[in-house]
């Protein structure tokens, strides 16, 4: 079992905290306890602030008494920001304990996530350097203003870099924790969740196309340069030649760094870029398995089709059918191909 723990901020939005805390709680439990089945819980939730004592919410006069403060946490493996008041100024200030606890812990090995303005301090505290990141859009121009070193993605839902994920919005809260149920304990336990909770499953970008995890945490940036360029890139066939060229590598060393870095070469990696995008369109979308090919990139359906199955196990029309809303699944057409 991980254990998260979930920091409580003053004057913040309490959804960005209790949000979390819901679907951390409910991973591996509500589903099953929904079917009569004996819950398997994957997350150990533990709540603290600053103190140790209650915090106050803006609105309505909540208060939210915490299960510790900082120094309880000896180690954990997700350390979940919320969003804090948007005097920001003041609020790093007050809140400025906070900073040298996440670098210990970051250290030490946990995933640390920024919810909507909860990203601003994992930048004050300097593990953002060089990363990519994301805010509420309508604080990204000052956070890039502020924190220039940090690769900021305001048009991204969720953002995951070396173990730091960030993420836009208040509603975000809940993508950010479902890409880490998705990550760390597989797609079937996230979609569960989801469903369970009736939430739709992570929104990576806003495309709504959901992208994994495609290699470990690495400081690579020449490797990341041309992980960006396959992922945003997918619908091409890019010539090892050129990506090296691109990153200003000869391609005997972009290959062994690439592998190094990713532990997949290239062409695997586009692959599973390609695989993953697939998935995300045959959960949300009502298009046809030809289209979801061509869309990724490959114009021969037979073999998008013996591509993902052996990806995933299932055939798309499978996937789609165990995966997709009712909605989709309504409007899909069969799959006739028995590869």
């Amino acid at each position: 079992m991980l254990d998260v723990t979930v920091v409580l901020l003053d004057d913040g939005y309490a959804s960005t905290a209790l949000m979390p805390i819901e679907i951390f709680h409910s991973a591996g439990a509500l589903w099953r306890e929904l079917k009569g089945e004996a819950p398997e819980p994957r997350f150990h939730v533990t709540t603290v602030s600053l103190d140790g004592q209650a915090v106050r919410s803006p609105y309505a006069g909540l208060m939210m008494t915490p299960q510790g403060g900082l120094d309880s946490v000896v180690r954990t493996d997700i350390v979940i920001v919320p969003t804090s008041g948007l005097a920001l100024d003041e609020k790093l200030i007050e809140n400025s304990v906070l900073l040298p606890w996440l670098r210990k812990h970051y250290a030490a090995g946990a995933y640390i996530a920024g919810v909507c303005m909860g990203s601003a301090y994992l930048a004050e505290a300097g593990l953002l350097d060089g990363k990519r990141a994301t805010t509420h859009w309508a604080v990204a121009p000052d956070l890039a203003q502020r924190y220039p070193k940090v690769l900021w993605r305001p048009n991204e839902f969720v953002t995951e870099d070396s173990r730091l994920l960030c993420s836009g919005g208040l509603t975000a809260a809940a993508d950010v924790s479902l890409y880490l149920v998705e990550k760390l304990c597989g797609h079937e336990i996230a979609v569960q969740t989801a469903k369970a909770l009736l939430l739709t499953m992570p929104r990576a970008c806003q495309s709504g196309y959901a992208m994994l995890p495609l290699s470990p945490p690495h400081n690579d940036v020449q490797v990341r340069e041309a992980e960006r360029m396959l992922q945003t890139r997918f619908r091409e066939n890019i010539p090892v030649d050129a990506l090296a060229e691109s990153v200003g590598v000869s391609s005997r060393t972009f290959l062994r760094r690439f592998k190094a870095a990713t532990r997949r070469l290239p062409g695997a990696y586009l692959q599973a870029v390609r695989v993953e995008t697939a998935k995300a369109m045959l959960e949300r979308e009502r298009a046809s398995v030809q289209t979801v090919a061509s869309t990724v990139g490959y114009d021969d359906v037979s073999f998008f089709r013996a591509v993902f199955k052996r990806e995933t196990g299932m055939t798309p029309a499978e996937y789609r059918a165990r995966f997709a809303s009712m909605n989709v699944r309504q409007h899909d057409e069969p799959d006739r191909t028995t590869v």
